[in-house]
């Protein structure tokens, strides 16, 4: 018996990387006088998303996309920024 694995089309191949790099860009990052405490939150969702994903594409990709778009994302201002006075 030859098993045959669902293919995913290519626009939703395409669709999940753009989303793990938005995902993956984005930072909390709390500040309180002048100390900066930056934390990759979209990286930690990003890697759930990536573990509980049903059509897998292969995650090292997905983990790759994730680490890029987190560095990209910490020169960028992007995210949330909480100010503590």
């Amino acid at each position: 018996m030859i098993m045959v694995k669902n293919k995913e089309p290519d626009s939703v191949y395409f669709l999940k990387l753009v989303l793990y790099l938005i995902i993956g860009a984005q930072w909390l990052r709390i500040t309180k006088s002048g100390l900066q405490i930056p934390i990759p939150i979209g990286l930690i969702i990003g890697i759930l998303f990536a573990r509980t994903d049903h059509f897998q594409i292969d995650r090292k990709v997905e983990y790759a996309i994730l680490l890029v778009a987190m560095f990209v994302g910490f020169w960028l201002p992007l995210g949330l920024e909480i100010v503590i006075r």
